[in-house]
Order: structure tokens, then C-alpha cells, then sequence
């Protein structure tokens, strides 16, 4: 095939033609005594003319690339031409045979439709780094070509394949995302060893938990949760989020969940918990900062306690179905310093169900974050059943996928409303402490009919009203009034709390033989299963120990 007939469409071929046209007719003439051209050059200092560009022969040019080009035409891709490092690549190929049966690799490629279509269109189209039968990767520019004369018509179109070999920069991105592949399944796997492996199970409340690494490494971030019991009926319930991705964030997130199991401990209000943790946060990374929300539940009191450094609300659902979003106090994120944070309150009934999330699950690139959270509230709205069905139902909703751009942390917990039998097992009894000296006596015979009364074996029933004996006479020499005794008991332990007037926290010390006094808690320590102190909100401090109940 003549393949000087074939032209490529690209910008300025014709103008080049043209101008090529005009010189061959203006040959040079020269009168008597000019100098002949092989004189001329013999005489002149200018080196030898060189070709341009256009006067070369296209075929001498595609022979010496090292890319791979192969010329197809008409409308069953019939070979026209193909290179030197076509052939060294896939062997020899037969001009004038149809492409389809003489050019496999390019069929195994996928590239006959993009033939047709760059053929149909007369447009160039390109797909990028597929890999050839010969193992090494090529990117292929497909270009519709015309025969010189400019007719139409598909038997005058072809097809110039021109394929260059991107194998080194296929196997550099192929390394590359094998890192990042490795990175991202080290920092998932590092992620879910510091979150808790089974959540704590408080006697008075139901939890789930879920947690939804995101799709790719960049979005494996610092999410976590936690449910720490606190003794005395009270539990502890935390969401964070650590700024940032990857192994780093993941790290920093397992400091700060260890030191709030620490400061918890400690007992304290949510907002000096925080207080605490920011200045912890400061010291582990000046430039990292965190989201947190901690908040406290006491089934005495129907409601959660609740301080957050810049996270986001706390969404609640009554009984009746009625959602409602904590509001103030935020503070702003740990690691930031300055800032006194304070702690606020939200009613968790029996009934009641609240939900406590990280950004992923609201926040999106098209949408306002408060759109996000107003979603959520009306996808908990309608949610009922388990906490776990619960939790599974608000990420389905919130369409969070296995390739979502950045990690999700849920965190569920439902106050049950207990009817029937199950009511008897977790049942309140309170006494008002007038103090004098009728008031330990009284507080025994209280203990002791209340402890008859829920049928309790007799040794328990006996350490119960000793340890409420010790409690309130620590109280009665230590504290002010007012002052208060409270049993409950749960389906698993007895608790026994006193509550007085007074800060000053009671420590466990070794009694001296001849000291008079200061062997109360060291009795209830040693009697109880567990036994703690805190102070209260009001100003004072509450003493409280557990019993654990014999298994039925």
C-alpha cells in the first residue's frame, strides 16, 4: 500500500503541504556565468542544509521510533503498516490482512470498539496503561487518519495505533499503591486493636458499637469509642476523633483512649475530664488536635452529663419517639489549651435511646454538616429494636460504603424501660439522714428491712448492713448535712451509697491498734467487691460500695 496517500489529521499538516507545494513551483533561475551548485557548495563556510521536519518520509520516521505504531484502514481494520518495534514486540504481521485476526494483541487489549469509534467520530481517543499480552503495560493513542486526496467515506479512513511502552511507570504506581495498601491495612489493623475488643456491659444501660474504617489509607483517621463502668451504678460513655490519618492518628488516638480509662477512674465530672485530657493532648503532638465527647449516665438521676471539646452533638430519642440534640457547652478541640469546658446535661429516661457518632457519619463534601446531622435525626427517629440494629440502621442510612472517604465510629446506648419481672430486679430504696445519735441505728434497721425485703441469702444480707453501718457512721463524724443512704440493687450487684455535705474525700489507711477511729473503710473495702468516692455536683461527695449477687 502507497503510504504517502495517508495523512494524519493533526494541526498544521495542510499549511506545511501547502507551503511545500508553492516551492516546488518557483524553480530557481539562474542567468549565464552563474556558479554551478556543486561549486556553490564548495565555496560557502555554511555547513550542510538538513532536511526539515516535513520533507522527511513519515515511514522512515515511524520505523525508527521506539513506540510501537501500527496503520489500520477501511471499515474491517485492514494492516496497512506497522513498525520495526511493533514487529519486535508481537512479531511479524501480514499487510492487507483484517486486524482482528492478524493483530490479537490488540483484541485481547479491548481496543477493536475504540477502533470503531475513533474511526466513526473522526476524533483521537487514548486509553492509558493497559497491559499487553507480552506482560508490559502501553498506553494507546488511537488517531483517525485520511487518504491524501482528502475523499470521504469509510473505505478512505484509517486508523493510526500508536502505543507507548509505560511498564516502568505502571510497576512504580503498582509499588506505590502496594505501599499504600500496607500502610493503610497496618494503620486499620493498629485502629481496631486500640478500640475496645468487647464492650462493658453496665448493669443499667444496653450498648453497641461499630466502627467503619475508611475506603482508602488516607482515610483511616483517629475515630474511637468506649464505655467504662464506673462503680456505683454509674457508667462512662466517650466518642473522639483524632485529627488527621494513617498509623499517626491511630496512635495518638490509643494515648488519649488510655488516659481517659485513666482519668475515669478518677471519677470526675465530665468537663475536668477534658480539662485533663487537653492538656494531655498538647503534650503528645503541640500540632495534633482532637474531638471529643464524654459523658457520664447515673440511673438515679435520668439523664446524661455530658462535656464536649469540639464534637459534635449528642442526638437522644425519647420513648415517644421524639428526637432531641445536645446543645451548649462545646468546647473547643483538646490540644488547643486556654479553655475552661463545663459540662452540660441531656434527659435519658427509661426508654430512651442515644447516639453518639464521629464526622464520617454526617459530614459530606456536597452537603452542610447540619444537614448531615438533621438526616441522622430523622433516621433515628424511626429506629427501634437493639442498640446493635440500632447502630447497623443509622451507618445503612447515613450510606456509608466499604470505599467511604473518611472512618466512622457509632456509638448506641439504650436506657431500657424494665416491666414485669424483670422490674424486680433493679429496684431504689432511700433514706434522709437527720444525723444525731439515732441516725446510724436507723440507718441499720433501713438496710436491714430493705435487704429482707428483696430476699437476699443471709451472709449478704449481714455484710449489707454492716457496710451501711460503716458508710454512715463515716458520714456522721466526716460530713455536714444534708445527708442521704440509697440501696439498689441490679441484676448482678447491691450497691450502697452515702451522700453528705462535705468535699473531703475518705482514703483507705492502716489503723493504728490504739487509734480509736479510721478502720470503717478499710472494712467496707475489705467486705465489698468494689467500693469508690466522689465528689458531687452540688458541692459535697457521695461513698458508695458494690456486692456482687450469687449467680442463679
Amino acid at each position: 500500500m502507497n503510504f504517502t496517500r495517508w495523512s494524519a489529521r493533526l494541526p498544521g499538516t495542510q499549511r506545511r503541504a501547502a507551503a511545500r507545494t508553492e516551492q516546488t513551483a518557483s524553480p530557481d533561475r539562474r542567468g549565464e556565468g552563474s556558479v554551478p551548485a556543486a561549486r556553490a557548495e564548495q565555496l560557502t563556510d555554511e555547513p550542510p542544509s538538513v532536511p526539515a521536519v516535513d520533507e522527511l518520509r513519515v515511514r522512515e520516521v515511524l520505523d525508527r521510533v521506539p513506540s510501537l505504531v501500527a496503520l489500520v484502514h477501511g471499515p474491517d481494520h485492514r494492516i496497512a503498516y506497522v513498525n520495526d518495534a511493533y514487529t519486535t514486540a508481537f512479531g511479524v504481521r501480514p499487510l492487507g490482512e483484517r486486524a482482528r485476526e492478524a493483530l490479537p494483541e490488540l483484541d485481547a487489549l479491548g481496543l477493536f470498539p475504540l477502533l470503531d469509534q475513533v474511526q466513526r467520530s473522526g476524533k483521537p481517543r487514548t486509553v492509558k496503561s493497559r497491559k499487553a499480552p507480552d506482560g508490559r503495560s502501553y498506553t494507546f493513542t488511537c488517531t483517525p487518519v485520511a487518504q491524501g486526496d482528502g475523499k470521504g467515506g469509510s473505505d478512505g479512513r484509517g486508523v493510526l495505533v500508536f502505543a507507548t511502552d509505560v511498564t516502568d511507570h505502571a510497576e512504580a504506581a503498582e509499588r506505590l499503591r502496594a505501599s499504600e495498601r500496607r500502610q493503610r491495612e497496618t494503620a486499620v489493623t493498629l485502629q481496631r486493636s486500640l478500640l475496645p475488643q468487647e464492650l462493658e456491659e453496665p448493669d443499667d444501660l444496653r450498648v453497641a458499637a461499630t466502627y467503619h474504617p475508611g475506603g482508602t489509607e488516607a482515610a483511616v483517621g483517629g475515630d474511637w469509642y468506649d464505655v467504662i463502668t464506673l462503680g456505683g451504678g454509674r457508667t462512662a460513655l466517650v466518642i473522639g476523633d483524632v485529627m488527621g490519618r494513617g498509623v499517626r492518628a491511630a496512635a495518638v488516638m490509643g494515648q488519649l483512649r488510655t488516659a481517659v480509662r485513666a482519668y475515669a477512674r478518677l471519677d470526675l465530672p465530665p468537663h475536668e475530664v477534658l480539662q485533663l485530657l487537653d492538656g494531655l493532648a498538647a503534650e503528645i503532638d503541640a500540632n495534633q488536635i482532637a474531638t471529643c465527647a464524654y459523658a457520664v449516665h447515673d440511673p438515679n438521676e435520668g439523664k446524661l452529663v455530658y462535656a464536649s471539646a469540639g464534637h459534635l452533638p449528642i442526638l437522644v430519642r425519647d420513648e415517644n419517639g421524639t428526637v432531641l440534640r445536645a446543645d451548649e457547652p462545646t468546647g473547643p478541640p483538646l490540644g488547643t489549651g486556654g479553655w475552661m469546658h463545663s459540662s452540660g446535661s441531656i434527659p435519658l429516661s427509661p426508654g430512651s435511646t442515644a447516639v453518639l457518632y464521629t464526622d464520617g457519619l454526617v459530614e459530606r463534601r456536597d452537603a452542610d454538616l447540619d444537614e448531615g446531622i438533621a438526616a441522622l435525626e430523622r433516621a433515628l427517629a424511626g429506629a427501634t429494636g437493639t442498640p446493635q440494629v440500632v447502630c447497623d440502621r443509622l451507618v445503612r442510612s447515613a450510606g456509608v460504603t466499604p470505599d467511604h472517604d473518611d472512618d466512622v465510629a457509632v456509638l448506641v446506648l439504650q436506657h431500657p424501660a424494665r416491666t414485669g419481672p424483670d422490674s424486680e430486679l433493679f429496684r431504689n430504696a432511700a433514706l434522709e439522714l437527720l444525723g444525731g445519735v439515732e441516725a446510724a441505728p436507723r440507718a441499720r434497721a433501713f438496710a436491714s428491712g430493705v435487704l429482707t425485703s428483696w430476699r437476699f441469702p443471709a451472709d449478704l444480707h449481714d455484710l449489707g448492713v454492716l457496710a451501711t453501718s460503716e458508710l454512715v457512721a463515716n458520714s456522721l463524724q466526716h460530713g455536714t448535712p444534708p445527708m442521704r443512704l440509697r440501696l439498689r440493687r441490679t441484676d448482678r450487684r447491691l450497691i450502697i451509697e452515702v451522700t453528705d455535705g462535705d468535699d473531703h474525700l475518705p482514703r483507705r489507711r492502716r489503723a493504728e491498734p490504739g487509734d480509736e477511729s479510721g478502720r470503717g473503710i478499710a472494712i467496707v473495702a475489705t467486705i465489698a467487691s468494689n467500693w469508690g468516692c466522689r465528689r458531687t455536683p452540688g458541692g459535697g461527695k457521695a461513698v458508695w460500695c458494690e456486692f456482687a449477687l450469687p449467680r442463679t
